[in-house]
Order: structure tokens, then sequence, then C-alpha cells
């Protein structure tokens, strides 16, 4: 499996667009064929740092994910609402790959 893990940087004022933009790509990458972990929006803390993570099984998989992505209608317009918008000031993605076995349930007494 691979995880790509999105770091953004965004505009601390414009918090809501990004929860948006966020909310769009929870409905888009699903239907893209990704395992979308999450978007996470400042909280507490850093109020410019917002990230997004997502699986796919592999390079295989991630290239043919990008390219439905980017043929999306919904993500076409998801890219063109955050031009618009300008709420993003700086996107960096890796892409990780899981070297630890799951961890073990807690059990409680």
């Amino acid at each position: 499996m691979i995880t790509c893990f999105i770091r953004y940087e965004i505009d601390p004022f414009t918090v809501a667009a990004f929860e948006r933009y966020a909310r769009a790509w929870g409905q888009a990458i699903p239907l893209c064929d990704a395992d979308l972990i999450g978007y996470f929006a400042p909280h507490e803390g850093s109020a410019t740092t917002a990230d997004g993570v997502s699986n796919v099984s592999d390079l295989a998989a991630c290239e043919a994910y990008r390219a439905r992505l980017h043929a999306d209608p919904a993500a076409q317009a998801n890219f063109a609402f955050a031009r618009q918008e300008r709420f993003i000031r700086k996107e960096d993605r890796i892409f990780l790959r899981l070297v630890t076995a799951p961890h073990a349930e807690r059990t409680t007494s």
C-alpha cells in the first residue's frame, strides 16, 4: 500500500474555504478509487497547516487514480475553486509506505 500525505499551508483567514475544499475531496477521491483517510484542518497550534491523507494499493493504482481524478468533473471544479479562492499558499505531497505491522489492540481490565 502507498499512502499519499499532502501538507498544505493555508491562509489562516480562509479555513472555511479549505474545509469546503476538503469536503469536496471527501466525495471525489473515493469515487476515483482511492481510500481517503481524511482531510484535517487547523484546530490548535498552527493556524496555517492542514493535511490530506489517502491510500492506494500500489504505484500503478496511484497513476490510474490520478488520471481519473484529473478527468473527473467534480475534481476539476474543486481544483478551480482552490485556484479562484487562493486559500492554499503551498502544497507538498509525499508518498509513503507502511513499514510496521498493525499494532496490538488494547485490552481493558
